[in-house]
């Protein structure tokens, strides 16, 4: 008998650390870009703290008291008026192909239409392919260059989807 519990909730300050290793661990996995990204981003080790703001809420699964998977809106500046950020979208490699993120994206997508976001918008590596053939038969489609000040000028993927 599997007595294995999955929870979806906000993020928690107890999170903080458990978050940054997920997301360190996931960039290691793939050998993505370690300057220039979420990896050496000081706000990674605080989300807490980065998330504690208007129009932004990150969304954590958790299965039995540790943190498998993330994914949030975020209010990056420089976007365009009703546009906010898919940022830190990330799962534990032994939570792929189990829904977790589905569920994680879908909760994001609604907190985003909660908010009054029309359209969301993502920055990725080639690295993370299957993220992005995923995120294209959910409707994003390619932009040719980064839009907003992110801060994260490694990544070489920007898309772009309606809500509407």
């Amino acid at each position: 008998m599997n007595m294995s519990r999955l929870e979806y909730r906000l993020i928690e300050e107890k999170d903080n650390m458990g978050l940054a290793n997920l997301i360190r661990n996931v960039f290691d996995e793939f050998g993505a870009e370690r300057q220039a990204t979420v990896y050496s981003d000081p706000t990674t080790d605080h989300l807490y703290e980065l998330f504690n703001c208007k129009k932004a809420e990150l969304w954590v699964a958790e299965r039995n008291g540790k943190v498998v998977g993330c994914c949030g809106i975020y209010p990056t500046e420089g976007l365009p008026y009703g546009c906010g950020e898919l940022v830190k979208y990330y799962l534990a490699s032994e939570e792929r192909g189990k829904g977790v993120g589905s569920h994680l994206l879908n909760l994001v997508f609604e907190s985003a239409k909660r908010m009054g976001y029309t359209e969301i918008y993502l920055e990725s590596f080639p690295q993370f392919l299957k993220a992005v053939s995923m995120y294209e038969r959910l409707g994003f489609r390619k932009l040719d260059k980064p839009m907003g000040n992110s801060g994260h000028s490694a990544c070489t993927i920007w898309m772009i989807k309606s809500l509407s």
